[in-house]
């Protein structure tokens, strides 16, 4: 755990907790090993929500869009609290070696599927590459649901679902394990 990830935990929780109160269930189902952690996407508080979610104890290391890096003085936030690139659209080799490594080094990673924003009335196919990194590595993904259409002082939840292991496609095609995952972020919308 990094004392930078630490202290940043400590200032932003009080400030985002009051612009953005959140009810966080199933927090019992984080596990104590490597997993993916993998949410819905719909607002730029989303990540700091699953951080606080986990706790100032717990670090996770995030996947966040390459274009994000490119201001330098948010890169060097972004990169001292753990979060590292990945280029959307395209196969980023760097990024799926550095969250294997990541996992190897027994962390825990946040990744998007959806790959970017999507509000209520949207949707987008997910990308694969979570559970891809998944199956390779043998590790679970915790699936989580964030309440979408999030506004000021008014209170969203988080729910964290059980984790589970996609299992490896036969025929290789992962369009069905990634929908899967959806699936099952979603269903966490009626659990509480």
């Amino acid at each position: 755990m990094s004392t930078a990830y630490k202290i940043c935990w400590f200032i932003a929780y009080p400030v985002f907790g009051l612009l953005f109160p959140c009810k966080y269930y199933g927090k019992k189902n984080i596990p104590n090993e490597p997993v993916i952690v993998c949410a819905n996407h719909s607002n730029f508080v989303d990540p700091i929500l699953v951080a606080f979610a986990f706790g100032h104890g717990r670090q996770l290391f995030f996947m966040a869009k390459a274009e994000l890096f490119r201001i330098p003085v948010l890169s060097g936030i972004l990169r001292m609290l753990g979060a590292f690139p990945v280029s959307r659209g395209e196969s980023d080799i760097n990024s799926i070696r550095t969250s294997i490594k990541h996992l190897k080094s027994g962390h825990q990673i946040m990744m998007f599927p959806e790959g970017t924003r999507v509000g209520i009335a949207d949707s987008v196919a997910a990308k694969n590459g979570a559970v891809r990194i998944a199956t390779k590595m043998n590790v679970k993904i915790l699936p989580v649901y964030i309440t979408a259409g999030k506004k000021v002082f008014r209170r969203s939840k988080l729910v964290i679902g059980e984790p589970y292991a996609p299992q490896m496609p036969e025929d290789k095609d992962f369009k069905h394990v990634s929908n899967e995952l959806m699936s099952k972020i979603y269903a966490l919308e009626k659990t509480y």
